[in-house]
């Protein structure tokens, strides 16, 4: 019987009626993935297909056969190849894993703890420049035992994802930069007669470039993880006292697992008549109080917050000693001219320059001069010479009384001239704490109602008092 040669190109035969078609007698021409969706791989008994009839395929069975296992990896490094699986044994070592720099759509590899020691030493992938995850860096380490990872590469937007990952977390976790500005609360001016003018906060500053306290350089900004809870603490302005040396003002910070707390300290009391301002750690030294024919010593501030307050020399000076600022020592206490005590800083964290945290005036005494408080918010001093008017002091029949530091400054109050009777004195301005986050980071979870702005591309955030931001 002769055999027939069917040639027409519309026959069409299903996969029933050709599973044992050798590989071999297909030709030419291609199979559309309709028409092989379920090709099972028994059904292939000879022969074999390139790359090119397959690159399209929706072939999904057995995908993990398509990996090729490799032998132990004890060794510290490891640059690892796509379609290869690797048991990494950390039991005496951390291993750096670099992933391919130009891998393809598809690519896939596999890691595994193979002793279970990925909590003892870590596995660490090195993207090589590739995305990881959407992110370039930083490096994902894994370091929960047992974990079993499976990396493909989607795209270059997203890079290589964890299409198998046992410990699911984020393993490239983007920080959130926050700058701040922290001042605590300022002293209180001295007590008695001819006190010592009250000093400012300590004054910590990270925004953009600009100074900190005692003329120094700008703080590093936190590097926060998403979640964070900032603690943050406004400092109280130093209490008065008819008699004694001024209160001194109450520590401001901001705290944060994983950051070093930042604290600003309070500034130093200002000296009474005819006494030392109090030792001690402030942000900005109080002044001496009236000399009485023996020099007395106003307190030091702190490197990186504050400057010191005046002295007063050795002989019987009608004025005492000016607080210190942020920004300028307070001047020593003199007899006939007036004197500004040390100066603030400003700042635009908010979006506008305030200066801040400003020394007290010194109090004076008959021909000692004014004692006019710092830039920034600082009291000004008291004074018996009330026929010789000045603007901004508290006038009360014969005297200039001083006034108190500007609260949510951190500045310090003005010390007493000679009225010892009276019951105004200058208290030392609360302090602030000055959060700033992109508004992209936001997460708007706060307590302590802060004021809360938008400049910019920020959020600005304002505390007045005790609170918390989540990042």
């Amino acid at each position: 019987m002769a055999i027939i040669k069917i040639r027409n190109a519309a026959i069409d035969l299903d996969a029933a009626e050709i599973p044992n078609i050798d590989a071999s007698k297909i030709t030419s021409g291609s199979l559309a993935d309709a028409r092989i969706p379920n090709l099972a791989t028994s059904k292939i008994t000879s022969g074999t297909f390139d790359d090119a009839r397959i690159a399209a395929s929706n072939v999904t069975q057995h995908a993990s056969s398509y990996i090729d296992w490799q032998s132990v990896v004890t060794a510290s490094t490891l640059n690892a190849v796509s379609g290869k699986g690797y048991p990494i044994n950390t039991t005496s070592n951390a291993c750096t894993v670099t992933l391919p720099s130009s891998p393809s759509v598809g690519d896939t590899i596999k890691f595994v703890d193979y002793a279970r020691k990925f909590g003892t030493n870590a596995l660490t992938i090195n993207q090589n420049s590739v995305k990881f995850q959407g992110y370039t860096s930083p490096n994902p380490v894994y370091n929960t035992d047992g974990q079993a990872i499976t990396l493909t590469y989607i795209d270059t937007t997203q890079g290589w994802i964890p299409t198998v990952d046992d410990d699911v977390t984020n393993e490239t976790p983007q920080t959130i930069p926050l700058q701040y500005l922290v001042i605590a609360g300022g002293g209180a001016g001295g007590g008695g007669h001819r006190g010592g003018g009250g000093g400012a906060g300590g004054y910590r500053n990270s925004y953009a470039s600009e100074t900190s306290g005692r003329n120094s350089s700008t703080e590093t900004p936190w590097q926060l993880n998403a979640g964070t809870v900032i603690t943050v603490t406004v400092g109280g302005g130093g209490a008065v006292s008819s008699t004694n040396n001024g209160g001194k003002g109450g520590d401001s910070s901001i705290a944060a697992s994983g950051q070093t707390t930042i604290t600003s300290y309070g500034g130093g009391g200002g000296g009474e008549y005819q006494a030392n301002s109090d030792s001690g750690t402030y942000g900005s030294g109080g002044g001496a109080g009236h000399s009485g024919n023996a020099g007395k010593s106003g307190s030091n501030g702190t490197a990186g917050q504050g400057h010191d307050g005046g002295d007063t020399p050795a002989s019987a000076y009608q004025q005492g000693g000016a607080g210190g600022g942020a920004g300028g020592d307070g001047p020593n206490g003199g007899t006939n001219s007036d004197t500004t005590a040390g100066t603030g800083l400003s700042s635009s964290i908010t979006g506008s320059a305030v200066t801040r945290a400003g020394g007290g005036g010194a109090g004076g005494y008959g021909d000692g001069g004014f004692g006019f408080g710092g830039a920034g918010g600082g009291g000004n001093g008291g004074s018996s010479t009330a026929s010789d008017p000045h603007s901004g002091f508290n006038v009360s029949g014969s005297y200039y009384h001083p006034t108190s530091g500007t609260d949510n400054t951190g500045s310090g109050g003005g010390g007493t001239a000679h009225d010892s009777n009276t019951t105004t004195w200058g208290r030392g301005g609360s302090g602030v704490v000055i959060l700033r986050v992109p508004t992209s980071d936001y997460s708007g979870t706060t307590s302590g109602s802060p004021t809360v702005s938008t400049v910019g591309s920020d959020k600005v955030m304002v505390f007045n008092g005790n609170g918390s931001y989540t990042a």
